[in-house]
């Protein structure tokens, strides 16, 4: 099939995949959540819970399947899983950094990413609202 000029460029195409599929990640992360907050209220973010463990079963699936059963191109691989499932949740993006790294045999490195993102993200967060409730 032949695209159009501008289509062809793959500096518009790359972004524009990107794009297409955060539209859908976000959405379906909003709305799973809002069912579960329906649903179960708020005692415990089961909606949270939910999309991260859903969203690093895709990407593992996925990518997987794309890498060593079939073959897509650079853009549709790119909408699902920059876009689509980095909308919908970043952590699984970060368990599939930290299993490049461990299959990569560094170790330290993959603990290190491991653990030092949660803590310090959790870190960060506390920080930042520190720093917002003294303005």
């Amino acid at each position: 099939m032949l695209l159009p000029p501008m289509l062809q460029d793959p500096n518009l195409r790359v972004p524009l995949a990107i794009c297409l599929g955060a539209i859908g990640g976000a959405l379906s992360r909003y709305y799973i959540t809002l069912y579960f907050l329906q649903r179960f209220g708020t005692d415990f973010p089961f909606g949270t819970f939910f999309v991260n463990l859903t969203g690093c079963f895709a990407m593992g699936f996925f990518v997987t399947l794309t890498s060593q059963v079939i073959n897509i191109s650079p853009e549709l691989r790119l909408l699902a899983t920059t876009g689509f499932l980095g909308a919908y949740t970043t952590f699984s993006t970060y368990s599939l950094d930290t299993m490049n790294i461990l299959d990569s045999g560094n170790y330290s490195s993959a603990i290190f990413y491991w653990l030092g993102s949660a803590i310090l993200g959790i870190f960060s967060l506390y920080l930042g609202i520190t720093l917002a409730k003294l303005l």
